[in-house]
C-alpha cells in the first residue's frame, strides 16, 4: 500500500501555527521568569537564614562560655539575685510606671478558620474600646486544638514580611508580598487589628508552618505593637506530651517541633515575657524571663478539664510570687459538646486570668466565652520587691539560674 501524506498546509494555516507557537513560547517565558523570581526569593530567604543562625550559634557559643565562666566564679561566693548573667530592669518602671488595662479575650473556637478570625477582630476591638492598651489572645485561637488540625490550618510567619504599615504600602519585594493575606490571613489579621486600634497584642498562637521547611510546624505567638507591627515571635518551648491513663493523652510533639528561643519583648506598655501553656511549668523559663527585666508574663494557653482544676491557677500564682511580677493567661473558651463528637474533641479549662505579683488574683471568668478585664499598677512590682526583697536573699553560693542565650 502507498503511504499517505498530510497535505500541505496553506498559507494561513502556517501563520495561525506559527502564532500559536509565538504565544505558547511567551506564556512559557512569562511562567519561567516568575518561577525563577521565585525560587531567587527564596534562595535569598535560605541566605539570610543560614547567616541568622550562624550569628545566633557564634552569640550563644560566646554567652555559653561567658555563663559557665560566671557559673565557675559562683563557687563559694554571695552572689546577688543568683542569676546569671545579673539580672536586668524593666526601663519603663524607672522612667514612667504607672497602671495598665489588660484584656483577655477567651474565645470560641471552631472548625471554620475565617470564622475564627473574624470573632478574634471583634473581640480585639472591643478590648480596644474598652479601653485596654495590652490584649492577649489564647493559645491555638485559629484552629481546633487537635493534632489533626494543625497542619491544616498552618501558616507561614516569613521573617522578610513586615507584618504592620509597611503591608499596604506599595514598596516592592518580597516584604510586601500580597499573597500574605491569602497564605497567611490570622497573622495578616493580627496585624491589621493591632494596628488598627493601636493596643499591644499578643496573638494567643497558631500552628506556623517553617518557612524554608514545610513539613515542620511550630505553636508560635506573635506579639505586635500596634504601629511597629511584628516585634516578636515565640515558639513554644516545652511541648505538652503527656498520657494519664483512663483520662487524657496527647501529644504534640507527634506534629510539632520545639522553639530553640525564649522570648522576651519592649513593648509600648512594658517588657514582656511570653511562653505558651506548657511552657509555664517550668520554673527556670519564668525566671529568665524575669530576669532579662519582664514585668509580665504572658501565657496563652489550653490546660485541660482534668489538669485544669488543679494546677491551672497554682501554677501561674506561682510564677508571679516567684517572681514578683504580674503573670497573665489566656484560654479558649470551652467547647461544651466536645464530648459529644466523634473522635471527642479537647476540652479546655478555660478561667483566663490576671495574677498580681503578691500572687493576688485581680480577674478572672469562668469556661465560657468572655473578655477579662482587669488594670495592672507596675508600681506594686517594686512595692512587693521592696518589702520581700527576694533578690538579694538568693543564695548565689549554693545554686543559680543561668540564661544559656542571654541577648546582647
Amino acid at each position: 500500500a502507498r503511504p499517505s501524506f498530510p497535505a500541505p498546509m496553506s498559507g494561513g494555516g502556517a501563520q495561525t501555527l506559527a502564532a500559536t507557537a509565538l504565544a505558547a513560547s511567551l506564556t512559557f517565558f512569562a511562567v519561567s521568569h516568575r518561577r525563577v523570581a521565585s525560587v531567587s526569593r527564596r534562595l535569598d530567604r535560605v541566605a539570610a537564614r543560614v547567616e541568622r543562625e550562624r550569628q545566633r550559634t557564634r552569640r550563644s557559643s560566646m554567652a555559653l562560655a561567658s555563663s559557665s565562666a560566671d557559673v565557675d566564679a559562683l563557687a563559694g561566693k554571695r552572689v546577688t539575685g543568683a542569676r546569671v548573667p545579673s539580672p536586668r530592669r524593666d526601663p519603663r518602671l524607672a522612667t514612667h510606671p504607672g497602671k495598665v488595662k489588660v484584656a483577655l479575650c477567651q474565645l470560641s473556637v471552631g472548625d471554620d478558620k475565617s470564622k475564627n478570625i473574624d470573632a478574634m477582630v471583634a473581640a480585639v476591638r472591643a478590648a480596644a474600646r474598652d479601653g485596654a492598651a495590652l490584649v492577649v489572645l489564647p493559645e491555638m485561637w485559629n484552629c481546633p486544638y487537635a493534632n489533626a488540625s494543625f497542619p491544616t490550618y498552618a501558616e507561614v510567619i516569613d521573617p522578610t514580611t513586615r507584618w504592620g504599615p509597611a503591608v499596604c504600602t506599595d514598596e516592592p519585594g518580597p516584604a510586601n508580598d500580597a499573597s500574605s493575606e491569602i497564605d497567611s490571613p490570622s497573622v495578616a489579621a493580627l496585624a491589621a487589628v493591632a494596628r488598627e486600634t493601636g493596643v499591644v497584642l499578643v496573638g494567643g498562637s497558631i500552628p506556623e508552618r517553617d518557612v524554608d521547611d514545610t513539613t515542620i510546624l511550630y505553636n508560635a505567638c506573635c506579639v505586635f505593637d500596634g504601629d511597629r507591627g511584628l516585634i516578636a515571635k515565640h515558639r513554644k518551648t516545652h511541648l505538652f506530651d503527656l498520657d494519664i491513663p483512663g483520662e487524657i493523652s496527647f501529644r504534640e510533639s507527634d506534629t510539632l517541633a520545639a522553639g530553640a528561643e525564649l522570648t522576651v519583648a519592649d513593648t509600648a506598655i512594658g517588657r514582656i515575657g511570653v511562653g505558651i501553656c506548657f511552657d509555664m511549668r517550668f520554673p527556670e523559663l519564668a525566671a529568665v524571663c524575669a530576669s532579662r527585666g519582664a514585668s509580665m508574663l504572658v501565657y496563652p494557653g489550653a490546660f485541660n478539664t482534668v489538669t485544669g482544676p488543679l494546677h491551672w491557677e497554682l501554677l501561674q500564682r506561682a510564677r508571679a510570687v516567684d517572681n514578683q511580677l504580674f503573670v497573665l493567661t489566656c484560654s479558649p473558651a470551652r467547647d461544651v459538646d466536645a464530648k459529644k463528637k466523634s473522635p471527642p474533641a479537647y476540652e479546655a479549662w478555660g478561667h483566663s486570668t490576671v495574677v498580681g505579683p503578691f500572687a493576688e488574683i485581680l480577674a478572672t471568668t469562668d469556661e465560657h466565652e468572655s473578655i477579662v478585664v482587669a488594670e495592672c499598677d507596675l508600681e506594686t512590682i517594686a512595692t512587693r520587691r521592696r518589702n520581700m526583697p527576694l533578690e538579694t536573699q538568693r543564695r548565689g553560693d549554693l545554686y543559680a539560674v543561668v540564661d544559656r542565650k542571654p541577648p546582647p
